[in-house]
């Protein structure tokens, strides 16, 4: 069971890796955000457990596979193991926008399905994202939500205040998160 004290989720396009307008579809399209997988390793090594959630519509926009989107988790795991750091598992929400599905961030049904699998309770534990769903996943969830501004973290940086999120810390990426986290 992950110590509850130490577990942090990740938004994985813009956090882990770079986003595209076009989505990643592809391992050869998947690229790390410097500092990312630096960051992984710190907090594994450190003693933290790291799950990512994430909305991957391009499932079923039909612009990728399943057998595609394993082979760049496939590919973002081993670029973890490979830099000393570990996941605990990848969470994604294969559903359309207009869906209706209780998974696709903002809706929490990922970080329910986190929590049953880990046997653990993600309230408080920080939620590491770029947009304004991933902080609101966060929130509902009675998560700590951390914004980056890494992929759309300097868009939503600018609405923040008008959203109800003045409070929120904001880092230039995961790499200057983890300094913070790794403090407190």
């Amino acid at each position: 069971m992950a110590d509850p004290q130490k577990l942090v989720v990740l938004d994985r396009d813009g956090v882990i890796n770079e986003d595209s307008p076009d989505y990643i579809k592809s391992e050869a399209e998947w690229r790390p955000v410097p500092g990312s997988l630096e960051a992984i390793a710190r907090l594994h090594q450190a003693g933290f457990t790291l799950v990512v959630a994430t909305n991957q519509s391009g499932l079923a926009r039909g612009l990728f596979d399943d057998i595609a989107l394993a082979r760049i988790h496939q590919t973002l795991m081993a670029e973890v193991e490979a830099g000393g750091g570990r996941l605990a598992g990848i969470f994604y929400c294969p559903h359309a926008p207009d869906a209706g599905c209780a998974c696709r961030k903002p809706g929490t049904g990922l970080l329910q399905t986190i929590e049953d699998e880990l046997a653990v309770s993600l309230a408080g534990c920080p939620f590491v994202g770029d947009s304004l769903k991933d902080l609101q996943a966060a929130t509902t969830w009675g998560m700590r939500p951390i914004l980056v501004r890494s992929g759309k973290g300097r868009q939503t940086e600018a609405i923040l205040a008008s959203h109800g999120f003045a409070d929120v810390p904001v880092f230039d990426d995961l790499l200057a998160t983890t300094e913070q986290l790794l403090l407190t």
